[in-house]
């Protein structure tokens, strides 16, 4: 395929089957694209170089003009840019449709669109392995850089997980890229290739020594905080020591803000406690019935004058009541529920500032540790954290139960995959126990946005069988549980 395409590319006579073979130019500029294309895919899966694809690339981009840079692996667009300031308008909203007039087709600029394209995609998302270097984090973050600006973004938006409804829009073009010059629906491709961004970044940052990252602000400045780059952080904070170990604590406190923005949001969509009816409603307009009136005063309209004399106005109930709650969250601090951790932190601070919600939160692997006193905190909370391989249930049900002074007014949360090292029977009857004497139980897999999930079928089929089936492990889920009970 590669041979016929390089050879048509060089000229070859029309094919019969080719929709445009009567126009040779027309030809020779959609082959000429599609060997660029062809390069970007077997370079994204294979990172051995194809010989005949590299050398028909590089008369392709000879032949339209630009330099021979794009299709140097080594060579940042930031140098490119440099050394041609001309491309950078280029790069700018490259993958952004534009106004298509008249459905004509630019063949020669989607030939020019291809290489530029690929260079970014493959300066992004081939990155390779083995160990990195803190330049070349650098000069990928700068890559990323200029592929969230190709895709109309600012540099570091889409990293954030911050890309605006604004952004996505821009991109409302043709779906998907499935025929010949169309530019990807960037209204569904923004929301998703964020999270893959952070992912790489992530991988990169794990491969290289995060401390010589950490020790220079510069280039700490420039990480995008994410929950595997939290997770190093966290294991790694007992020996870190004056800047880094003060970069640190900035990223994670940049995330923790970050989920709790996210949370609070949600926690603040639903209204807590019924109505009290007996206490009188404010009389402000804003709680004005008008329904109400309108209907209670009917028997005052006047025909003659056609209008409604009102005598009495009816305004809406807005108190609620709001008993004393006792909110008590126990998470599995191990390695494999960080998720979890990081967003039980952050949800317990929420609850914690709502009125008349006493919250306790408890941390436990193989020991227990009560973070009660920091719950207002996450920031602080999880610096307290120890992130451990073993889980020992009862140890953290031991340190919780004391805190059960009134039964039917508490809530437990368990977060945990409840595998637990050898003592599984013990850990369920102390949950049976607490359950049983009144206390809404609620066990959770895990407490993540994206609602993945492993637990343990021993205890979820018991769980099920005691009537406090697992939830799922969506924090959306568990909000909802959380403000029903409240309520």
């Amino acid at each position: 395929m590669t041979e016929h395409a390089t050879a048509r590319t060089a000229g070859s006579g029309p094919s019969a089957e080719h929709p445009d073979a009567q126009n040779p130019e027309v030809d020779s500029d959609d082959n000429r694209r599609q060997v660029l294309y062809w390069r970007l895919l077997a370079r994204l899966f294979d990172g051995e170089e194809q010989a005949s694809l590299e050398s028909s690339s590089l008369a392709v981009v000879e032949d339209i003009g630009l330099p021979s840079a794009l299709l140097d692996p080594q060579a940042s667009v930031d140098s490119v840019v440099q050394r041609h300031p001309e491309l950078a308008a280029e790069f700018d909203g490259l993958m952004v449709p534009g106004p298509d007039d008249d459905g004509a087709r630019d063949r020669a600029a989607e030939v020019r669109r291809a290489a530029l394209v690929s260079k970014v995609l493959l300066n992004v998302f081939a990155s390779g392995s083995g160990t990195v270097t803190a330049g070349q984090l650098t000069r990928w973050q700068s890559d990323a850089g200029w592929l969230e600006r190709a895709l109309g973004c600012r540099p570091g938006e889409l990293r954030g997980g911050r890309a605006g409804a604004k952004a996505a829009g821009r991109g409302a073009g043709p779906a998907g890229a499935g025929g010949p010059g169309t530019t990807p629906d960037l209204s569904r491709l923004i929301p998703a290739i964020g999270p893959e961004l952070g992912a790489i970044e992530a991988d990169l940052v794990k491969r290289m020594h995060l401390r010589e990252v950490l020790a220079d602000p510069t280039l700490a400045a420039q990480l995008t905080p994410s929950m595997s780059l939290i997770e190093q952080l966290l294991r790694d904070k007992s020996n870190l020591s004056g800047v880094a170990l003060a970069n640190a604590k900035s990223l994670i406190r940049r995330f923790v803000d970050e989920v709790a923005e996210v949370l609070r949001t949600q926690v603040e969509k639903a209204t807590v406690g019924a109505l009290d009816r007996s206490i009188p409603p404010k009389r402000v307009f804003r709680n004005l019935d008008l329904d109400r009136t309108i209907w209670k005063n009917l028997t005052n309209w006047s025909p003659e004058d056609e209008r409604l004399y009102v005598d009495r106005l009816y305004y809406r109930h807005t108190a609620r009541k709001t008993t004393p709650q006792r909110l008590i969250v126990v998470v599995d601090q191990s390695g494999s529920m960080l998720d979890s951790m990081v967003n039980c932190t952050v949800l317990a601070s929420i609850f914690a500032g709502l009125p008349k919600v006493d919250v306790h939160l408890i941390a436990y692997d193989t020991r227990a540790i009560d973070l009660t006193p920091w719950v207002h905190d996450p920031f602080e909370t999880l610096l307290r954290t120890n992130l451990g391989g073993g889980n020992d249930g009862p140890v953290a049900m031991a340190m919780a139960r004391p805190k059960i002074t009134e039964p039917r007014n508490t809530v437990m949360v368990w977060i945990s995959d409840f595998y637990e090292f050898n003592r599984s029977q013990p850990l369920f009857e102390g949950i049976e126990a607490v359950h049983r004497s009144g206390v809404k139980f609620i066990p959770v897999g895990s407490v993540t946005s994206s609602g993945r999930q492993e637990v343990n079928p021993w205890f979820r089929e018991r769980f099920k069988a005691l009537g406090t089936p697992v939830v799922s492990g969506h924090i959306s889920k568990l909000v909802h549980e959380l403000k029903t009970f409240l309520a």
